[in-house]
């Protein structure tokens, strides 16, 4: 290190790979000037220098296919701002299917990826001959064209970034290895470095692969593990034509990337090797490095090559390459703040795919730390998605031997993983079990998705169209709506607020005016100041000054981070989620069912809907509350661990007397959206506010307190909406013909208005439906009265508006 290392900076990012360099060079863009980087050795010495340096737009999520866009547009501005080269070279990419259900998977994508302009063409096998005249194509079915994609020199892009975040006033070190990251009272006040302490306010972890055991040092979770990444280099190839596409073969594992009159072939593998598996660390000077030759290991996937493209198989090998590529636990980044220490953010996790994703990733990095909140949908990108246990060795060592080969698998719609499998099980898993239960993870519990019926495998048959699990899940709720149905909801994510001051606090973060009286429930949502929803939950008022918090499975760690960020340090806060089990009775027969196995009284008269009390079942205490997510007549209740069992089996002993059917999530999704409820992360997230949602019953201005996003949502409350939360069912509705999902571009006419966020088949109401949103001058009502389409894998399908949900409010009140 040759230049003075300041002695305070704004912010100090850690890494200097490409992640590093692009959020060092936004936050300096966007008017953070007193930003420095570190780089413990040189820039790019970790993984970026040996990346296969793919620029590919097209991902298997919208969300990263928006990023990846943007990454290519910046590299290109950035040549011209810089004067130096990326070595972008825009030839094109080619990814073919040599299955069908490849070819509709690749056609839902390019389908999602024209709501973001992303130009993708799909291609026959003629054409995909014409691009690649040296495939083979025998087996292939077709694929899909990017012409705008290409290749860059990952080093040429990290200079770029630097050179870019320099001019904008960033400083960066080389030689200068981070010791310690500085944490007080849970927030960031410096690094300790090989030449003295930094105080900061702010620090971003973008070190790839030694991201984990950084964060592990001052307890924070960041999960990710590296994997052993293959790819050989041929010596010149005579008749290899010069700029071919980069091909992507996702049913061979492969990429084949030409450059400079060589092929570069790569894998991306099921069943990968960890790297520095004995000892389960990443040594810290492991710069430029590479491991052994394992050619045992990669030699299925070369002969594969030589079948996709046969003058391989007489071609010299130059390099054969093995080296680390860090992978998380869904082959999604790692972003955001943690929930651990405040002010401190990650950039990491990229999966093999930095070099396309750091330019988009680095932008909303730089964006989240300046405004202190995102109103963009990147939970599914959000380190808060974790919970602790993902980062135990044991777990994520396990889980990234199947997520690396899982950015080349078939993306399935409802895919579970299999590795790294019953970290928690219910009381009465193995009851489930035996009742047919088809599990699947939700947080870090074994829960059951469907039940097998009439002796079938409780097992999923993965399909881009009909479901194996559909005749469960229309009996599930068909039954529940005529009989009653017991659905587990112990995942739900349930936390505990006491204090003087828990009523005021609630109110001040709370949207809803939060009732506070014993039994009584509130549903509401949590906003950060822009007015995006950060969260959608129940509070119900437990006993004075002393409230329970009910929300998603999913956004434990997030939903957590956020109450506690906003809740003042004098009030008791406990995450009580593991300590209690709830299940939901649910269907015409629940009152009677309970009512059987209790003395209390749950007539409508004494328990309305939307109250709670403590009652008694057999001979346990337990909390009951009248709430249902399925839309029916119902009660949900909360057990101690200990009971669980032994009141399980009282329900379902009574229930025989009343038709119970055990129910798994999919009923209960499907329910919901036949209620017309929302689910935070699909049809609601940071990028929504509750007026385009249709939620602003759940604002209360009226309330003394001024609650969080209050200003935002005054600005916009008598605006005309620009978008708005519309439910959508197909004219010709037909179990899984096609599949409705999420991100499908809503079309009036020929124009593209909006795009899907849920989809489900109503086996109740005989209807394919789909929640979204559209941007359009005309109402719901008008709508109604034109031309909509859903767009399905290239397919426009004719759709109706649906005024009111399907089902009515009543049922529940009853």
């Amino acid at each position: 290190m040759s230049a003075v290392l300041p002695k305070s900076a704004k912010v100090v990012v850690i890494g200097g790979g490409v992640a590093g360099c692009s959020v060092a060079y936004h936050l300096a863009k966007y008017g953070w000037k007193d930003t420095i980087l570190l780089e413990r050795d040189q820039l790019t010495s970790g993984t970026t220098w040996h990346a296969a340096g793919l620029v590919g737009q097209l991902g298997a999520s919208a969300t990263i296919t928006r990023l990846r866009k943007y990454s290519l547009n910046l590299y290109k501005e950035l040549e011209k701002k810089t004067g130096l080269s990326t070595g972008l070279k825009q030839n094109g990419a080619i990814t073919v299917a040599s299955t069908p259900e490849r070819l509709q998977e690749l056609l839902r994508q390019a389908t999602a990826a024209q709501l973001f302009d992303v130009n993708v063409e799909s291609v026959n096998k003629q054409r995909i001959k014409e691009l690649y005249p040296v495939i083979n194509d025998d087996d292939i079915l077709g694929g899909v064209y990017m012409p705008e994609d290409g290749q860059a020199d990952p080093i040429g892009v990290t200079n770029v970034l630097a050179k870019a975040a320099k001019m904008e006033g960033a400083q960066i070190f080389e030689k200068t290895p981070v010791e310690k990251i500085l944490v007080k009272d849970k927030k960031i006040v410096g690094v300790q470095t090989k030449f003295g302490k930094i105080d900061c306010e702010y620090v971003v972890i973008a070190t790839g692969m030694w991201s984990r055991q950084i964060g592990e040092d001052i307890g924070v979770s960041i999960p990710l593990y590296p994997n052993e990444h293959f790819y050989i280099i041929t010596e010149p190839l005579d008749k290899l034509p010069k700029n071919l596409p980069v091909l992507r073969d996702y049913n061979s594992c492969l990429y084949l990337k030409e450059d400079a009159g060589k092929m570069l072939v790569g894998i991306f593998e099921p069943n990968a090797k960890p790297a520095f598996k004995d000892k389960g660390v990443v040594p810290l000077d492991f710069s430029f490095g590479e491991f052994p030759d394992d050619f045992d290991h990669f030699e299925p996937y070369l002969e594969k090559s030589f079948q996709r493209l046969p003058m391989l198989e007489t071609a010299g090998i130059r390099k054969f390459f093995s080296g680390p590529e860090s992978f998380t636990p869904d082959t999604q980044y790692l972003l955001g703040e943690t929930p651990e220490v405040n002010n401190l953010f990650t950039c990491c996790g990229f999966n093999s795919i930095g070099i396309a994703s750091s330019g988009g990733a680095g932008r909303v990095t730089a964006e989240w730390m300046i405004n202190g909140y995102m109103n963009e949908d990147l939970f599914s990108l959000d380190i808060k998605r974790f919970q602790k246990f993902h980062s135990s060795k044991k777990f994520i060592m396990e889980r990234v031997t199947e997520t690396l080969g899982d950015l080349y698998g078939m993306h399935w719609p409802y895919k579970q993983h299999n590795t790294s499998r019953n970290q928690r099980l219910l009381p009465y898993h193995e009851e489930l079990k035996k009742e047919g239960a088809c599990f699947g993870v939700s947080g870090e519990y074994e829960r059951p998705m469907w039940y097998a019926k009439s002796n079938e495998k409780a097992e999923y048959k993965y399909s881009f169209d009909y479901q194996n699990w559909y005749p469960s899940v229309e009996f599930e709720t068909k039954n529940t709506i005529t009989n009653v149905g017991l659905f587990e909801l112990s995942p739900f994510s349930k936390y505990e607020i006491k204090g003087e001051n828990a009523h005021s606090e609630l109110q001040r973060i709370c949207t809803a005016n939060i009732k506070n009286e014993i039994g009584r429930s509130t549903y509401t949502q949590m906003l950060n100041e822009g007015g995006g929803i950060e969260t959608d939950l129940t509070v119900i008022c437990i006993d004075k000054n002393h409230f329970r918090i009910i929300s998603s499975a999913a956004t434990r760690t997030h939903d957590k981070a956020h109450i506690l960020k906003h809740l003042s340090p004098n009030l008791e806060f406990k995450d009580i989620t593991d300590d209690l089990v709830c299940l939901g009775i649910f269907g015409p027969k629940s009152r009677n069912l309970i009512s059987k196995i209790s003395n209390d009284d749950f007539s409508n008269e004494t328990f309305k809907f939307g109250y709670g009390k403590f009652v008694t079942l057999g001979s346990k205490k337990i909390w009951a509350q009248r709430l249902s997510y399925v839309g029916e007549l119902g009660f949900e209740l909360y057990i101690e661990n200990k009971d669980a069992k032994e009141i399980y089996q009282l329900i379902i002993e009574e229930g025989k007397n009343h038709n119970l059917s055990h129910c798994g999530s999919h009923a209960m999704d499907t329910m919901r959206m036949e209620s017309g409820f929302l689910h935070w992360g699909h049809d609601i997230s940071p990028e929504e506010n509750q007026y385009e949602a249709g939620l602003n019953f759940a604002i209360s201005y009226k309330k003394e307190t001024n609650f969080i996003g209050k200003e935002s949502l005054l600005k916009i409350k008598d605006q005309k909406l620009n978008r708005r939360f519309i439910i959508l069912s197909l004219k010709d509705s037909k179990p899984g013909t096609p599949l409705l999902l999420h991100e499908e571009p809503i079309y009036l006419e020929d124009k593209i208005i909006g795009r899907t966020t849920s989809g489900n088949y109503s086996f109740n109401y005989k209807k394919n439906l789909s929640f979204g949103y559209v941007s359009s001058i005309h109402s719901n009502e008008e709508l109604s009265k034109m031309n909509l389409y859903i767009e399905v894998a290239k397919q426009k399908l004719p759709a109706l508006v649906e005024i009111a949900p399907l089902k009515d409010k009543r049922a529940r009140l009853l």
